[in-house]
């Protein structure tokens, strides 16, 4: 589905703040597959999803989706079969638009001549989707108007309802409370299992990598270090999984990271 090979990302090369960000990496992500991806501060998770979006270019190494090379592909053109979630809220809504405005892009994502009106059963549909985040009959206010967890349970749904290929999940419970964060968590749970879309997210909780998915992937230094899955994954706990960690890498999660693991 996702295939990765010997993936480099260099910034400022050839000068004094050359920087590898990204070190020959090498990956295939089955379609069906969720995977967590976990690793300390600048081991490249969020680089992997930019150049996997396209929004950096890369350095070396081929990126192909679904059997077609998009290594070079435009991020815009990747957007229509890639789906992503920040860490920001605000990221993935437009904030002077109404919310019936935003998912009306949201679903004609590709589509050269977007139509900003809604038939009334488009309308209830939308409504009924709504519904199910507690925004019921909030069609027509600004999106400006929601708190960040409406805001990022809006953009989780809107990015569902453009059916991408593949989900990426950049973080996207860090900004929230604990509360909206695990109501966040839930509908991505919900979303990924009713719609069977491929999914990856970077986080920095480990008891959310071990809980997410089929599979938890770990870096460090540009560099994947440990691939997990199946019964090994079901077993893992976060003092095994700190202890892998400091074996494959030689180091140690920060102090701040190792608060993360409840």
């Amino acid at each position: 589905m996702l295939d990765i090979k010997d993936l480099v990302k260099v910034f400022y090369p050839g000068t004094v703040n050359e920087t590898h960000a990204i070190n020959g990496i090498s990956l295939h992500i089955n379609k069906g597959d969720v995977v967590s991806l976990i690793g300390s501060n600048g081991s490249g998770k969020s680089t992997l999803f930019n150049l996997i979006s396209g929004t950096f270019p890369v350095t070396n190494g081929t990126i192909t989706l679904d059997n077609e090379d998009i290594t070079h592909q435009k991020e815009y053109r990747r957007a229509m079969n890639i789906g992503r979630v920040f860490q920001d809220p605000t990221k993935g809504t437009a904030a002077n638009m109404s919310i019936e405005d935003n998912m009306i892009l949201s679903e004609r994502k590709g589509m050269r001549y977007p139509v900003f009106s809604l038939s009334r059963q488009k309308r209830e549909e939308f409504e009924e989707l709504l519904s199910k985040i507690g925004l019921s009959g909030r069609l027509k206010d600004n999106v400006g108007l929601l708190s960040g967890g409406q805001r990022q349970a809006l953009t989780l749904l809107m990015t569902a309802m453009s059916n991408p290929k593949l989900l990426l999940l950049d973080e996207h419970t860090a900004a929230l409370d604990p509360k909206a964060a695990d109501i966040i968590m839930k509908m991505t749970e919900e979303i990924i299992d009713a719609r069977k879309v491929t999914a990856m997210m970077v986080t920095h909780n480990m008891q959310f990598a071990i809980e997410f998915g089929n599979r938890l992937i770990m870096m460090d230094a540009g560099r994947v270090i440990l691939d997990i899955q199946g019964d090994e994954k079901k077993n893992m706990t976060v003092e095994r999984l700190v202890e892998l960690f400091k074996e494959k890498s030689s180091k140690t999660f920060s102090s701040d990271e190792a608060l993360l693991t409840k």
